[in-house]
């Protein structure tokens, strides 16, 4: 079994790893985020390629997985907010409306003569309730939208305001990890 490296501090791709059974360690990346592209899929592609390529780059033999996830509404591409007005912004955008959340994955194999890399991504749509003021306020206030795409963790408080989700619920967590395992069964 080849050794197995997250290129990522998230809480939530660490968990959704550990339950498909995978044995890993965490090595975040400390890349700067370079965005070239306008399309979603191509963004996180290209971030997650990036957080993969650094990990990789100090290693001589392993896996390396490198992931990123956006929401896309309207034509926006929304990040993580960087302070409570523009999570309330967001909040408001997506309230009442279908989104998009893209993750991309990108998996670096390094061997002795070789190194391979696969890079995808998947696409979930997310219908969310109406929210009053009140409630966005209140969801604002738990402190769970600063570090999450989009302004919301769907495996969190917010679940209460999910309509529907049309794709894999692990893409918007943050990791679609039975995409992930089919390209990881090839070399594990």
């Amino acid at each position: 079994m080849k050794k197995i490296i997250l290129a990522s501090a998230s809480p939530r791709r660490k968990e959704l790893m550990e339950q498909i059974g995978l044995e890993f360690e965490v090595i975040p990346s400390r890349a700067e985020e370079v965005i070239t592209s306008q399309e979603p899929g191509e963004v996180v592609k290209e971030l997650s390629a990036q957080k993969a390529a650094d990990v990789a780059g100090g290693i001589q033999e392993g896996i390396v997985i490198g992931s990123d996830t956006i929401v896309y509404h309207d034509g926006h591409i929304m990040g993580k907010p960087a302070d409570r007005d523009e999570a309330r912004g967001m909040l408001r955008s997506i309230q009442g409306n279908t989104h998009s959340v893209f993750t991309g994955v990108t998996v670096i194999v390094k061997e002795k003569e070789k190194s391979t890399c696969h890079t995808f991504f998947r696409e979930t749509k997310v219908r969310v309730y109406p929210m009053t003021e009140q409630e966005t306020e209140k969801y604002l206030d738990t402190g769970e939208p600063m570090d999450k795409a989009g302004a919301y963790g769907i495996q969190g408080k917010f679940a209460a305001w999910i309509e529907s989700i049309e794709g894999d619920y692990n893409t918007v967590v943050g990791l679609p990890v039975s995409a992930l395992w089919q390209v990881l069964k090839q070399y594990c």
